[in-house]
């Protein structure tokens, strides 16, 4: 399951783990195609397009398919009730997670704090 965005996509928890292990910094947003998740998956790829934030991977994964167990069943992410699930990755650890819409400026003081060269 793929979902029609413009960021690299995730497809297999296989290739989710290789992802966190390969890049020292990762943004992941499992989401769907609705009102919540599509101004967060534009932010990123702004963000990423800008070149500002090129030691960080963005990437998406489709929350519905069996493959993102990782990211819902994630401690970091029990209690969320809104879509879309994003996770923060550094040197292989989850360092933060957020529910439901964010602004670019969220997303970027996320990356500032979380996501240092």
């Amino acid at each position: 399951m793929q979902l029609s965005t413009d960021l690299k996509h995730l497809t297999t928890e296989k290739q989710l783990l290789e992802t966190i292990s390969a890049n020292k910094n990762v943004m992941v947003c499992c989401g769907r195609m609705g009102p919540m998740c599509i101004p967060v998956y534009g932010s990123m790829k702004e963000l990423e397009d800008e070149g500002n934030h090129e030691h960080v991977a963005f990437f998406d994964m489709a929350f519905d398919s069996p493959e993102s167990k990782y990211i819902r069943a994630h401690e970091l992410c029990r209690d969320f009730m809104g879509l879309p699930f994003t996770m923060y990755f550094k040197d292989g650890k989850a360092v933060k997670a957020t529910s439901s819409i964010q602004a670019r400026d969220q997303v970027e003081a996320i990356i500032a704090e979380y996501l240092t060269k």
